[in-house]
């Protein structure tokens, strides 16, 4: 009896020793708690979980990858790690860990470009918003090469740097925010048919989008851009044409800005001269948003020739048909100029 009660015993401890030596074969290595100072760790496009624990693991974040493995497994976030740069930190658990690889916590910034600045101001905004030097932004904005540029753009970027809201990450340079800027306005481009809508209405791709930079930079509000279109076909259209006489776009050749041009203005010899030269100037003098791309391709049916911005504070602008209606409009912004309006 004495033999067996020994023997039981003998083996219990074993099975209790066996135990504790198998756990902590199968237990991976892991570091407790939150850890410590800052690392920036990248999970680029493509990678798997594993990839990303042993990133981690050479990176002293986690202990050991198969802990982080065991971990994000364990979480059910195996497939939701998005590619991006985290800030993370040494020596923490692999739960931990997991916690901070969360998409919404990816390293990235949001800048927002608004429709209708010109290329060098969307230049001098990206180099602001994202500390990077401005001359490598006009390097690359100048060379035109690599952006992925629609052949109708013959290179200049001018009018197809496409103004939205982009999320930047540390990594990306000018080229590759360039880029995404263009693959923007490829997507608009597509989704409004800009090539086959440009070819019916007897205009190039190209024209359209010039069509679209004024109609962006004359308009005061979203409701007059289709009238705005309007003016512009009906003074390419008539017999004889007309000249557009747009003080936007001989303020873009001067490289000045404002909403009068003064008689020196006027006799400028710049091919954005529109008070001198007919027809359409070379090319975009702005970026356009999609409203404004959508009143070019889809301008408001009207027989007005003439426009005027009466009330610059409010932003009203009026339309006429005819030279003297044209002349009432002015007397009436010279009116409320005076008032200081």
């Amino acid at each position: 009896m004495l033999a067996i009660i020994v023997l039981v015993g003998g083996l219990g401890a074993g099975g209790y020793f066996g135990y504790m030596w198998l756990r902590d074969a199968i237990t991976p290595d892991d570091y407790t708690g939150l850890g410590s100072g800052q690392v920036q760790v990248e999970i680029k496009d493509g990678q798997s979980a594993t990839d990303v624990a042993q990133t981690l693991q050479d990176q002293g974040v986690v202990k050991s990858a198969k802990a982080f493995a065991n971990a994000v497994a364990s979480a059910g976030k195996s497939s939701s790690l998005q590619p991006g740069e985290y800030t993370m930190r040494k020596q923490m658990s692999a739960a931990e860990a997991v916690k901070l690889l969360d998409p919404d916590k990816r390293v990235r910034e949001n800048v927002t470009l608004k429709e209708g600045l010109r290329l060098s101001d969307t230049l001098a905004q990206l180099a602001k918003q994202t500390g990077k030097p401005l001359k490598e932004f006009q390097q690359v904005a100048k060379s035109g090469k690599g952006l992925g540029l629609p052949p109708y753009a013959k290179g200049k970027l001018e009018g197809y740097a496409f103004p939205a809201t982009y999320e930047i990450t540390p990594k990306m340079g000018p080229a590759e925010i360039l880029t995404a800027m263009v693959d923007r306005f490829n997507q608009t481009a597509n989704k409004d048919d800009l090539q086959e809508k440009a070819k019916a209405l007897g205009h190039t791709s190209h024209e359209i989008m010039t069509i679209a930079s004024i109609v962006q930079a004359e308009s005061g509000n979203k409701s007059d851009m289709g009238k705005v279109a309007r003016v512009i076909y009906n003074r390419l259209d008539s017999t004889p044409p007309r000249k557009l006489e747009m003080d936007s776009t001989l303020m873009y050749g001067l490289n000045k800005y404002g909403v009068e041009a003064s008689n020196a203005d006027l006799e400028s010899t710049s091919p954005y001269n529109t008070y001198k030269y007919l027809g359409l100037p070379p090319g975009p003098i702005a970026n356009p948003g999609d409203d404004a791309i959508q009143a070019a391709l889809n301008p408001t049916k009207g027989s007005w020739f003439f426009f005027v911005t009466t009330d610059t504070k409010r932003r009203i602008t009026k339309f006429a048909t005819t030279e003297a209606e044209f002349l009432q409009l002015k007397a009436e912004y010279e009116r409320n100029k005076a008032a200081g309006g």
